[in-house]
C-alpha cells in the first residue's frame, strides 16, 4: 500500500496546540491535540511555556514521520497574532513570550504617541486602534525601553508563526499577515514599516519578510519536506474563500467576537472606523483588508445564560431553536428594537426586562434580533462603495437558524450564506502553499455553502 502525500499544519491557538495531517483532497486524516501549563514571566503574568511548544512540535513530527500510512510533504503553521519571540545571534529565545493581555505601562504609552505623532494620527497610519500589548510593535518599543541589555541582545524579533517555522528551517523570516494585523508597526498607505521602527532602530532586529505563499527547505530531518513561513490565523482562515470565490464578498467569522472582513475595500481608515473598531488585517498576498468587530458571541452567551436563568431553562435548549417569523412579528409590534443604522459595541438586550417577554423562546428571539441589528451596522461599515453581493457566516453564530434568518432579511440584496468548514485556519495554511505539496487542483468543495432567502424570514 503506498504511503498517502500530505501536508502537516500546527494550529496554534491560546488554549489547544493542534497537529493536522490534510490529504491532497484538504480531508483531515490525522490530528493530535496538546494544551500546556502557561508559565510566567519576569513579572509573574502568565505566559506561553516555549520550552513545551517547541518540544511538542519536535515530538509531534517525529511521531508523525513513523507513520508508514502517511508521507508528509510540507509543514505549515497558523497561530495567534500579537505575539513575539526574542532570538538571540544563536537563535534561541532570551526572553518569555510575552502575554498580549498584559497591562501596558500607561506612561510608556503617553510618551510614545506624544512622541510619534497623537493617538489619532498614528492609528490611522498604523491602521491599530489603541490596544496596548495587543499592538505587538509597543511590545519591542517597551522591551527597548525598560530592558535595554535584553533589548540589545535580541538578533530578531519573530512573530509566532514565523519562530515555529524557524524551528523547521533555519531561517529566520517575517511575514505581513503577522505584522498588518493590529502591530502598529504597518504604514498601510507607504507599504512599509511605519517611520517609528526606522527611528527606534528596530528595523535591524526584524528579519526579511517573506511571501506567505513561500516554502523553505527543511533543517528539522525527516523524509523530503517543504516548510511554509507560517500565517496569523485570522488571516489563514480568509484564504480558503479568497481561493474558492473571485466574486467580491464579505465573511463574518463568528465566535467570542464577530468580525466582519472586507477583501474588496482598501480604503483608508478614517477618525470614525477607528473609533468604531475598524482596522486592517492583511491577507496572504499582501492586500489589506478592512475589518470591523463586535464583541457578540460573549454577549450572546452571557444573556442566554440569563434568559435561561430567568425562565428556569436548561440553556442548551438555545443551541437549536427553530426560526418563528411571527414571533418576530409580535417583537417588533411590542419592543424597542436595536437600531441597526446606528454602530453600538453591545446591544440594548442588556438592560431589557426579562419580565416583559411572555416565556424563553420570544426573549431569545429577541436577543439574536438585536445582535443581527448590531451586527448589521458593523458590517455596513466596511461595505463602502465596494460591488459585494454575498456574504458568508462562518463560526458559531451560522449553525443559529434564528440568526442566519434575521441576517439574511436585513441584507435582503445580497446572497447570505451560512459557511462550514472542518479548522478554517489549519486549511488556509496548507492553501497558501498548496502547489508545493500538493499534485492536484484545488478541490471546490472545501467549503459547505447553506443559503439562506430573505423571502423565507421576513424584513427587520
Amino acid at each position: 500500500m503506498n504511503a498517502v502525500p500530505v501536508i502537516a499544519v500546527f494550529d496554534v491557538g491560546k488554549t489547544n496546540k493542534k497537529l493536522f495531517l490534510f490529504d491532497q483532497d484538504y480531508r483531515i486524516v490525522f490530528e493530535r491535540t496538546a494544551r500546556f501549563t502557561e508559565t510566567v514571566d519576569e513579572d509573574g503574568f502568565a505566559c506561553e511555556n516555549l520550552q513545551s511548544l517547541r518540544l511538542s512540535v519536535f515530538d509531534s513530527l517525529s511521531e508523525v514521520f513513523r507513520l508508514k500510512e502517511f508521507k508528509v510533504k510540507a509543514v505549515n503553521f497558523s497561530a495567534y497574532g500579537a505575539s513575539l519571540v526574542y532570538l538571540d545571534e544563536s537563535g534561541q529565545p532570551v526572553a518569555p513570550l510575552y502575554n498580549y493581555l498584559k497591562p501596558y505601562p500607561q506612561k510608556l504609552s503617553d510618551d510614545f504617541y506624544t512622541k510619534y505623532g497623537g493617538e489619532l494620527k498614528f492609528s490611522t497610519e498604523t491602521a491599530s486602534p489603541i490596544l496596548g500589548s495587543l499592538n505587538s510593535g509597543l511590545q519591542l518599543y517597551r522591551l527597548k525601553h525598560e530592558q535595554p541589555e535584553l533589548y540589545k541582545r535580541v538578533k530578531y524579533a519573530l512573530h509566532l508563526p514565523q519562530y515555529l517555522s524557524y524551528l523547521l528551517s533555519g531561517q529566520c523570516c517575517s511575514d505581513l499577515t503577522s505584522i498588518g494585523c493590529h502591530t502598529a508597526m504597518w504604514d498601510f498607505k507607504n507599504e512599509r514599516y511605519h517611520e517609528w521602527i526606522q527611528r527606534e532602530g528596530m528595523a535591524l532586529k526584524l528579519a526579511p519578510i517573506f511571501a506567505a505563499d513561500k516554502a523553505l527547505p527543511a533543517l528539522f530531518p525527516g523524509n523530503s519536506y517543504k516548510v511554509g513561513i507560517g500565517l496569523h490565523d485570522s488571516s489563514a482562515a480568509l484564504i480558503p474563500y479568497l481561493v474558492n470565490f473571485s466574486e467580491p464578498f464579505v465573511l463574518i467569522s463568528t465566535g467570542t467576537w464577530c468580525i466582519s472582513l472586507n477583501p474588496f475595500n482598501q480604503s483608508p481608515l478614517t477618525a470614525d472606523e477607528l473609533d468604531k473598531d475598524c482596522l486592517f488585517y492583511m491577507q496572504y498576498k499582501g492586500k489589506p483588508v478592512k475589518a470591523s468587530r463586535l464583541f457578540s458571541g460573549l454577549e450572546h452567551e452571557q444573556q442566554t445564560k440569563r434568559i435561561a436563568a430567568h425562565f428556569n431553562q436548561d440553556a442548551i435548549k438555545f443551541r437549536n431553536l427553530p426560526f418563528q417569523p411571527d414571533v418576530i412579528t409580535k417583537l417588533n409590534a411590542t419592543h424597542r428594537q436595536q437600531n441597526k443604522e446606528e454602530f453600538a459595541k453591545q446591544s440594548i438586550f442588556a438592560k431589557t426586562d426579562l419580565a416583559t417577554f411572555k416565556n424563553d423562546v420570544q426573549a431569545y428571539h429577541q436577543l439574536i434580533l438585536d445582535l443581527v441589528n448590531l451586527q448589521v451596522a458593523s458590517t455596513r461599515l466596511l461595505l463602502g462603495d465596494t460591488p459585494v453581493k454575498r456574504i458568508f457566516v462562518d463560526g458559531g453564530f451560522s449553525k443559529n437558524s434564528i440568526y442566519m434568518h434575521l441576517l439574511a432579511a436585513a441584507f435582503s440584496g445580497m446572497e447570505v450564506f451560512a459557511a462550514s468548514m472542518a479548522q478554517a485556519s489549519a486549511v488556509g495554511a496548507a492553501l497558501s502553499i498548496h502547489k508545493d505539496w500538493n499534485s492536484k487542483p484545488v478541490p471546490s468543495d472545501i467549503i459547505e455553502l447553506k443559503y439562506y432567502s430573505a423571502n423565507e424570514a421576513i424584513k427587520i
